[in-house]
């Protein structure tokens, strides 16, 4: 199969980045203001904001357990879908649930069933938030705790939003301020609540409240929720879900908007945030928390987070959460069994050793001459293994073998094994004119009556979202293909290329959406001949392997300025899902 293509290996990189000021406004924004600062704008990436992500596109963030992600919106499981393991809670109207998940799960589908405490529920509990005297100063009461009014310390936009989700403004808070002076001699003004929630509870409930003594310049709630909408000015930030917020308040890691879409679109971070590869800002105090936040994980890297101070728990029903995650089924892909050594590059790639590339297979077609390797391949898990579409033909099933373990084309090697087709899917929409959707699934045929055991190889994992890995990344490509110069190679080969940026302008009117392009500027890490299917993968921060494209097409073998073109993985995820099922490939919760 005729196929140029470009090498790369992913490194993560780790940026944090200090956000500003949290927010405390006294009036809402007015309606026109100056010309945006060209500085202003510098945070945002403009073409991702049209998407309009929110905390609910699996594209950008993680669902929530008792959620699950369909074409890229996390949409709620029904209560039997939450593991059983947890603790027993009680909601808002009376209900006892088994876990805090089947509660949650329970609540988005019938928003009033509002998470109450943990435990037995007793007939006397509430949990009240009200305003005082109309004042707009928060109080808030507890179950079995007596009525104070919240602290403005550490009181950010995440905690008024939740307030207001809470007393049923869906749109969350419009603005909040501190109010230090109050003359009523009977009130218990000598204490109030420190309240911290995460920013996308929908109850105070689930937050941690703290019941602490006031100190002299700690000031007291005042809260304003959204009730109308208007049209967003100049110098503002206008959210997914139509509010509006001051331009200085986007991708600082606090979720202004409500619907976090101020935080999802961010080409770096304001002070105390945290920079995730895929764009988005988090909070500082969410870094090597033991949670994963960001899409590849580099805010709990063992690197990054060895020695650090265990961060504290703030969130009471943070640790339930957590929790729950832990219970639910997860696969193990990506994964090498042996320490990789970086090695000195050399033109053409260098020999792979044993083990270092287990979800590599070779396709060899019977009948062909010596059965050489023509194609590659991905094993993705279960009998099922990735390729280019070009490298297959529907009528040629009963021909193809794939070979396991492979390493050297010519040498007997124990440790292989091969296997031949159960079934061919090639994209319904492929084409060979184009190269457009080069995609292809082969599921293997176990031996005997047994399924498929590949005792030789391990899974590449298959990226959810195409924000995991960007421009500029390393990644790897391996390969049978033929060496610079059209000779033949019988052993399998790697090298390290980048991602490129949008490869349109190198090849006008050719290069489509779902098309990804990598290689090196020098061109001295290409593919050719005999490498189309195989793998381009990138390693998130733990060092997991995701495919990230299968070899697909390019002009020349290893020329500057000509990088390989793949199929992008992470555009097909829905597609493979659909075939192999869903919790064959889903690492995650998604």
């Amino acid at each position: 199969m005729r196929v140029v293509f470009v090498v790369c290996l992913c490194l993560l990189w780790v940026c944090g980045a200090e956000n500003a000021t949290h927010h405390s406004a006294e009036e809402p924004f007015s309606q026109v203001g100056p010309a945006v600062p060209v500085e202003q704008d510098a945070y945002l990436i403009e073409e991702c904001v049209n998407n309009k992500y929110t905390h609910k596109s699996c594209a950008k963030v993680f669902c929530h357990p008792w959620e699950r992600c369909v074409d890229g919106k996390c949409l709620c499981k029904l209560p039997y879908q939450c593991p059983k393991n947890g603790t027993s809670v009680c909601s808002t109207n009376g209900k006892q649930f088994s876990t805090y998940c089947h509660l949650k799960s329970y609540e988005c589908q019938r928003p009033e069933a509002k998470f109450l405490n943990k435990g037995n529920c007793m007939s006397t509990e509430t949990f009240k938030i009200s305003e005082y005297k109309n004042s707009s100063l928060l109080q808030v009461k507890p179950v079995n705790m007596e009525n104070l009014f919240v602290c403005g310390s550490k009181w950010t936009m995440n905690e008024a939003n939740v307030a207001c989700r809470h007393l049923g403004f869906e749109l969350g808070a419009e603005y909040y301020h501190t109010v230090f002076n109050i003359t009523e001699h009977t009130l218990n003004l000598s204490h109030c609540f420190r309240i911290t929630c995460k920013g996308l509870e929908t109850s105070l409930a689930e937050c941690f409240i703290k019941r602490k003594l006031r100190n002299t310049g700690d000031g007291f709630v005042r809260l304003q929720c959204q009730k109308i909408l208007r049209e967003c000015s100049a110098d503002e930030f206008t959210c997914a879900n139509a509010k509006c917020i001051s331009l200085n308040k986007t991708c600082d890691g606090i979720n202004d908007c409500g619907d976090l879409s101020d935080e999802l679109c961010c080409k770096e971070c304001r002070n105390n945030s945290f920079h995730c590869r895929s764009n988005i800002c988090i909070p500082n105090r969410n870094v090597c928390n033991q949670e994963v936040d960001c899409l590849t994980g580099e805010d709990e890297a063992q690197a990054f987070c060895s020695g650090k101070t265990k961060r504290v728990e703030y969130y009471s029903m943070d640790a339930e959460r957590k929790l729950t995650k832990t219970f639910l089924p997860q696969i193990n892909c990506g994964v090498v069994n042996h320490t990789l050594t970086r090695r000195k590059r050399i033109v053409g790639g260098e020999i792979a050793s044993k083990g270092e590339f287990p979800w590599q297979v070779a396709i060899k077609e019977t009948g062909t001459e010596g059965a050489t390797v023509y194609c590659g391949g991905v094993y993705i898990g279960g009998c099922w293994v990735l390729t280019a579409a070009h490298c297959v033909r529907a009528t040629r099933v009963h021909l193809y073998r794939v070979w396991i373990g492979l390493l050297d084309t010519i040498r007997y090697d124990r440790e292989t094994d091969t296997y031949r087709l159960k079934q061919l899917i090639i994209h319904e929409n492929y084409n060979a004119a184009t190269y457009e959707n080069d995609i292809a699934l082969m599921e293997l045929k176990g031996h005997g009556k047994g399924e498929c055991s590949l005792k030789y190889s391990t899974p590449a994992c298959i990226p959810w979202s195409e924000y995991m890995f960007n421009t500029g990344d390393k990644c790897k490509v391996s390969g049978w293909g033929l060496e610079k110069g059209y000779t033949k190679q019988y052993v399998l080969k790697w090298g390290n290329v980048n991602l490129f940026q949008n490869c349109s302008e190198l090849y006008p009117g050719r290069f489509f959406k779902k098309m990804a392009c990598a290689g090196t500027y020098d061109g001295s890490i290409d593919s050719c001949k005999g490498d189309s299917g195989g793998p381009l993968v990138c390693f998130d921060a733990e060092n997991v392997a995701y495919v990230w494209g299968v070899v697909s097409w390019g002009e020349n073998c290893g020329e500057a300025g000509h990088p390989g073109v793949y199929t992008k993985i992470a555009s097909y995820y829905d597609w493979i899902s659909h075939h192999v099922t869903r919790s064959l490939i889903s690492r995650y919760n998604i």
